[in-house]
């Protein structure tokens, strides 16, 4: 009987849910908790209680990354890969990624001084969007509008002073209705898509209150979706659009842990089943 772990740092609907759908496909399963597991640079896949295959599904994007990194050391087949985690999880390499594979994302700066990150104003104008490089939720998201916003931003970064107040990610505000899309992919395919409405601000996250709702999977969401995904490295992933009005679909976003609890109540398809198939079949490679 093949064996699949699920790595985990709280443990979610999500993860319950895939937990469940190994069990009922016939899979063995463990779920392994990596706030109290360790290794060292002697350890031994044996010396574990790991599956044939690792989905690793930790909030935490910093613990889920090593922790992925501590799999492959061991030789432990994991999804998502580490150079995966590592480009999704960091929105200035993700950019460049996407911007690199031709797929059409919003016109995105990079700053290293708040110096460098006022002559982007100077020269752009406003507004535009500033964004931490690694974050999830839309925390710390904020549009900037006009120049006192921006002063008082880039003021309070310099107080801070954390190793990501020194990389200024600016963005262009697409003009767009107030929603964005959602797509969970799943080996470079669409299986699932949400709409997820702005509560009335700026912002789309679930997490922060937008409301979701089915969204069709057209030829082109399909395509640009499986593009993105082999851009990235591919795997399991959710892939945030926009519908920029001049543009079409634009690529803002590419999430290494995707949630799905709000989207499996109403895909059509059964998404942690796709999920486990996918594990199961990468073993198979």
């Amino acid at each position: 009987m093949q064996k699949i772990s699920i790595v985990f740092d709280r443990l979610r609907s999500e993860e319950k849910l895939l937990q469940s759908q190994a069990s009922d496909l016939g899979y063995e399963t463990s779920m392994i908790d990596a706030k109290i597991t360790q290794f060292d640079t002697g350890s031994k896949k044996n010396n574990y209680e790991f599956g044939d295959v690792t989905l690793e599904r930790c909030i935490s994007y910093y613990r889920g990354l090593h922790f992925t990194a501590c799999l492959e050391f061991l030789d432990i087949p994991v999804i998502n890969k580490f150079d995966v985690a590592n480009l999704c999880g960091n929105k200035m390499i993700s950019s460049m990624a996407l911007e690199k594979n031709n797929i059409p994302t919003p016109k995105t700066y990079f700053a290293f001084s708040s110096e460098g990150a006022r002559e982007i104003f100077e020269k752009t104008g406003y507004p535009l969007v500033i964004k931490p490089i690694i974050g999830s939720w839309g925390r710390s998201v904020f549009p900037i509008k006009d120049k006192d916003t921006a002063d008082a931003i880039i003021e309070n970064r310099e107080v801070t002073d954390g190793p990501q107040d020194r990389i200024y990610y600016l963005q262009e505000m697409v003009d767009r209705p107030p929603r964005d899309i959602r797509v969970i992919t799943v080996g470079d395919q669409a299986i699932a898509a949400m709409y997820r409405k702005s509560s009335g601000g700026f912002k789309t996250n679930i997490a922060l209150g937008a409301e979701p709702e089915i969204c069709d999977i057209t030829n082109e969401i399909e395509d640009l979706c499986a593009k993105t995904s082999k851009a990235v490295g591919g795997g399991i992933l959710g892939i945030d659009l926009m519908e920029d009005s001049s543009k079409g679909l634009v690529v803002h976003e590419v999430n290494n842990t995707v949630e799905f609890k709000g989207l499996v109540k109403v895909a059509k398809k059964n998404i942690p089943k796709e999920m486990i198939d996918f594990a199961i079949n990468y073993i198979k490679r």
